[in-house]
């Protein structure tokens, strides 16, 4: 799936309600598109951990607009799931990057301290 109201319209359709109860969540997930536009994007908030970090933001349940309580995780993992067909935990993600010099902090400039 490519748009976070594709995604909340399957919310909906798995859970009741309508997307507008959803897409807040789904935008959330999505929204590193906007500073990266790149499919890599999804490392920040398509993991595991990516899916505590929203659970955090929106709360562990919302209530949709047919009264149903919905946990926020399992919207997250629904999301995530369409998207790769599995959940990749944080270190599946990293294990992917080349390690950088400034990743350690070599291009750290020197602190000034003023008296």
């Amino acid at each position: 799936m490519a748009k976070a109201w594709t995604h909340a319209e399957s919310s909906a359709r798995r859970w009741g309600g309508v997307p507008e109860d959803y897409i807040a969540v789904h935008e959330k997930i999505d929204g590193t598109k906007a500073v990266h536009a790149d499919v890599t994007h999804r490392c920040v908030f398509h993991s595991a951990f990516g899916i505590f970090l929203i659970e955090d933001i929106f709360g562990r349940r919302l209530t949709n607009s047919a009264g149903r309580e919905v946990h926020v995780r399992d919207i997250a993992e629904q999301h995530v799931l369409e998207d790769l067909g599995f959940i990749p935990s944080l270190n599946d993600w990293l294990k992917e990057m080349t390690p950088q010099p400034w990743m350690a902090g070599l291009r750290k400039l020197p602190v000034k301290v003023v008296d």
